[in-house]
Formats: C-alpha cells, sequence, structure tokens
C-alpha cells in the first residue's frame, strides 16, 4: 500500500510540472513529449511518467493518438470558454443556493484553511498551488452540496479549463494574491447570511 501511495504521489507531482510547463509556455502546442525522456528528466521509471500522461491526456491538456505519442494539446478556444463559463456559473450558483441556509461553522474553517494555503502559495510565487487552492475552493462548494451528479459535471467542465484558471491568475496585477484577496471577500460575503448577495458576489467572481 504505501508504495502504491508513493507512486500515486510521483504521478501527481509529475503532472503538476509537466501542467505547469505547459501553461507557463515552456513547452509550446504541438510539442511531443517522450516517455523515456521525461523519466530521465525527473530521474524515475516510466510507469509513474505514463501515469502522468494519461491524467493529462483525460484533462486535455495533452493529446494522444495511436502511432503518434503524445503532443501538448492546443487550448480550449475562447468560443469553448465563452460556452463552458456560465454553465460553471449556473451550476456553482445553485450549489450555493442548496447549501447557503445550512452552512456551519465548519465550513467556514475549511474556507479559511484553502485561504491560508492559497496565501502561502502566493508567498512562494507558486502559480501552480494557488490554482490548485482556488479549484479547491469552488470544489468545496459542489462537495458541500452532496450530489454527486453534479459534482461529476462540474469536475469535467473544470478538468477542460485548468489553463483558464492559470490565465485568470496571471493576468491580474499582482497575480494570484489578487485572486486570493477575491476569494477572501466572497467568504466575507458568505459569512454575512445575505444569500441573495452572496449567489450575485459568487456569479461576478467566476470569469
Amino acid at each position: 500500500m504505501a508504495t502504491r501511495e508513493i507512486v500515486r504521489g510521483l504521478r501527481h507531482q509529475i503532472a503538476d510540472r509537466i501542467r505547469e510547463d505547459i501553461y507557463s509556455g515552456r513547452l509550446a502546442e504541438g510539442e511531443h513529449l517522450s516517455e523515456m525522456g521525461l523519466a530521465q528528466q525527473f530521474g524515475v521509471s516510466r510507469g509513474p511518467i505514463r501515469e502522468a500522461l494519461v491524467q493529462l491526456t483525460q484533462e486535455g491538456v495533452l493529446l494522444a493518438r495511436p502511432h503518434r505519442g503524445v503532443r501538448v494539446a492546443s487550448p480550449s478556444p475562447d468560443s469553448v470558454r465563452a460556452l463552458i463559463i456560465p454553465i460553471r456559473r449556473t451550476i456553482e450558483s445553485y450549489a450555493l443556493r442548496l447549501i447557503f441556509d445550512d452552512l456551519k461553522e465548519s465550513d467556514f474553517q475549511a474556507w479559511d484553511a484553502i485561504l491560508r494555503r492559497m496565501s502561502a502559495a502566493c508567498q512562494e510565487n507558486d502559480t501552480a498551488a494557488a490554482v490548485e487552492q482556488d479549484i479547491a475552493f469552488h470544489r468545496s462548494l459542489l462537495e458541500r452540496a452532496g450530489q454527486p451528479d453534479l459534482l461529476a459535471i462540474w469536475s469535467t467542465i473544470v478538468v477542460r479549463i485548468r489553463r483558464h484558471f492559470w490565465q485568470v491568475h496571471l493576468a491580474r496585477r499582482n497575480g494570484p494574491i489578487d485572486v486570493r484577496a477575491d476569494h477572501q471577500r466572497l467568504v466575507e460575503i458568505l459569512r454575512s447570511g445575505d444569500k441573495e448577495a452572496a449567489i450575485k458576489a459568487l456569479e461576478a467572481h467566476i470569469e
């Protein structure tokens, strides 16, 4: 079991590094990725590399074709994001409406913990970690709603627009720090007890 968890950890670490290289432009669109080359680069066996590539292919970050290997996929066109963002906004606001009247102090403690991790990522200038905490915050709304089908739909959408999360973080004047401040303000509105104001704030937050 321990060995399996170590391998799983390696897979996620390698996937995070490759994803960061793609989103930062260090790996270009269409660039071929070699299992052997990556195994040498990371100093690991090809098993975790293969698992990381499968994960990133499922996310749409990489494109795998028979007999042609794995390449960096093209980003989703603006037209796709223009369609997906309103759907995501609808799903999250629906989830918040479901849970709002039942929010407990434990919910706010969980969000505060996410914000602390986001702050630490900002201080370390770790965009990848900040993006992960951004996604974790929004995922928590869906998990709290307790509707697996809703979470599954949301997860499918978010996987396809992870690059968009990066763009939002990097486009801000102060980078992830501004995004962290946005989440802090959102939590404060949630604490206010005004459901309609909170839903409007969440909808405005999702861009």
